[in-house]
């Protein structure tokens, strides 16, 4: 099981890297200009230097390098685009005489190294972006479980866990073991309530294996004097993103208010002036519908994203608080795929 797992994540990334590698042949990306649209919202979770040695890398995908950052940023302004707070687009793209394409960076979760490598590198080209905070990350009232599983996989020979079918016992000896084991939680996570899952996952990692869930919140995330220093930097702007990182479609309309209504509160508080958009956690189809959309809206949104990937057009005033985002993914940091991103095309051969 885990070497068919191990090979269906390479193959993966083999076709969606064979896709760029097409996309950022000379004279592709001018054979459909229009496909680029109005350009772009890229998506950012870490940034920070290699880590050198590490075989084990399930969140991999979630890190950039500065160095990649700034390729990005230079790629961007190369292709014409204009960087623009996030909050600002809708109103941007609904100006007829405005025919400008844009930029906006977003980085989610309120990384401590969006502060130290992320910011610097805005700085430096006059670049706005939007941090999008979870007060449960900030307050160390909950953990992160991706992070979890990782830790717990990657110090394990051996996880005994219910996933749902009784006990069992997985074998970690291994990096292709491992990162099944990781999937594995990934997938329980999603399968039953997640409040349910993220506690048994937090309960395993410190009874079995000595892993404190909360000190990796607090060794990873920004507290709340780290956020009111960094909001007086007028380029950032702090987002909303939900008070504990759930899955909003599947909780209940009271929650979905809660978790909307107190993270807007709290992120106030924070940056002293109240967010002007939104991002939902995971952001997959299964996580935002229609319910979750308008509700936004209701809130007072101007913009919300979701992670599913396009390009920015016409299309996209109709559902301000739906916009597609373009991940920046750790496993692709080369200049020229940025480039094929911007193109719009591999969207279009989706």
């Amino acid at each position: 099981m885990a070497a068919r797992a191990t090979a269906k994540r390479f193959l993966k990334y083999g076709i969606i890297r064979t896709g760029l590698e097409a996309v950022a042949l000379p004279g592709v990306q001018s054979l459909f200009p229009a496909a680029a649209g109005r350009g772009m919202i890229f998506t950012l979770h870490h940034v920070r230097p290699e880590r050198s040695g590490a075989k084990f890398a399930p969140n991999a995908l979630l890190s950039v390098t500065p160095e990649f950052l700034e390729q990005a940023v230079e790629t961007a302004l190369e292709g014409g685009l204009t960087p623009v707070h996030l909050h600002d687009l809708p109103a941007l793209l609904a100006d007829p005489g405005d025919e400008r394409r844009f930029v906006a960076f977003t980085l989610d979760d309120g990384y401590r190294n969006n502060a130290e490598f992320a910011a610097p590198v805005f700085r430096k080209h006059d670049v706005p972006y939007t941090i999008f905070i979870n007060p449960g990350f900030v307050e160390r009232t909950g953990s992160m479980w991706w992070e979890t599983a990782a830790a717990i996989a990657r110090k394990a020979d051996g996880i005994e866990f219910d996933f749902g079918g009784g006990a069992e016992t997985l074998r970690t000896t291994t990096r292709a073991s491992k990162f099944a084991a990781f999937e594995r939680f990934a997938d329980f996570v999603q399968s039953i309530d997640e409040d349910e899952a993220v506690q048994r996952i937090d309960e395993v990692a410190r009874n079995a294996h000595n892993i404190d869930p909360m000190a990796i919140v607090d060794s990873l995330v920004m507290d709340e004097e780290e956020l009111r220093a960094l909001a007086e930097d007028p380029l950032v702007h702090l987002g909303a993103h939900t008070v504990t990182h759930v899955n909003l479609r599947r909780v209940a309309d009271d929650r979905l208010k809660s978790e909307i209504d107190q993270s807007t509160a709290l992120v106030e508080a924070y940056a002293g002036r109240r967010p002007r958009s939104f991002a939902y956690p995971y952001g997959w189809t299964s996580a935002v519908g229609a319910r979750e959309v308008k509700a936004v809206a209701d809130a007072g949104f101007a913009a919300a994203v979701t992670t599913q990937p396009g390009v920015l057009d016409a299309a996209c005033l109709d559902q301000p608080t739906a916009l597609p985002r373009v991940s920046l993914n750790g496993h692709y940091q080369k200049k020229r795929y940025v480039r094929a991103l911007m193109s719009g095309l591999p969207f279009k051969l989706m």
